[in-house]
């Protein structure tokens, strides 16, 4: 790889491993896998870095790939499924929370499973647009391109997806309420 291949893909992973990572994890990769995943992103990203025409945003580029990695990850799940299932209540480590106390800390880890938990009630295409969009800030344009979806479908699949997403805040929200009393 040419010197100056090798700074842009430095550059690259500097500047967008937190999206890759993040997007990853609300893909629905759990545990020990989602590192497995973003390396795999970044090693594809290395080996086609000199393909990179620029045609395309950096994101969007590297989006169309992490959705590959991610589908050649739950084939080789559905093939080979895991010795053990991970824990439901086991949270991955978001960041350093050691400067927050323990009621703060606990909270907000609540909150960051409640949000899994509605994730999940989304199917694949509306939670990976509702991702794109709503927590990633992305346009219709990046995400019709980064998914190779039409925008009209694209902006059909969020609105939906907003819907479903509210309608299982309010399912999970009112179930926690009333296993506080």
């Amino acid at each position: 790889m040419a010197e100056r291949t090798v700074s842009e893909f430095e550059a690259i992973y500097r500047e967008h491993f937190r999206f890759v990572w993040r997007s990853v994890r609300r893909l629905g990769v759990r545990g020990a896998a989602v590192d497995d995943v973003v390396q795999e992103v970044f090693l594809v990203v290395h080996r086609r870095m000199e393909a990179f025409e620029g045609r395309s945003s950096a994101k969007t580029w590297l989006y169309g790939i992490l959705r590959r990695v991610i589908a050649d990850h739950r084939r080789t799940l559905r093939r080979k499924p895991a010795w053990s299932e991970e824990s439901p209540g086991q949270l991955d480590r978001l960041r350093d929370v050691g400067s927050k106390g323990p009621d703060a800390s606990a909270e907000e880890a609540e909150q960051v499973r409640l949000l899994y938990r509605v994730l999940d009630a989304l199917d694949d295409d509306k939670r990976e647009v509702f991702i794109l969009a709503e927590l990633e800030g992305m346009t219709m344009a990046e995400i019709a391109e980064a998914t190779e979806v039409n925008p009209n479908t694209v902006s059909s699949r969020l609105r939906a997806a907003r819907q479903r997403f509210e309608e299982a805040l309010e399912r999970e929200t009112a179930d926690g309420e009333r296993g506080l009393r």
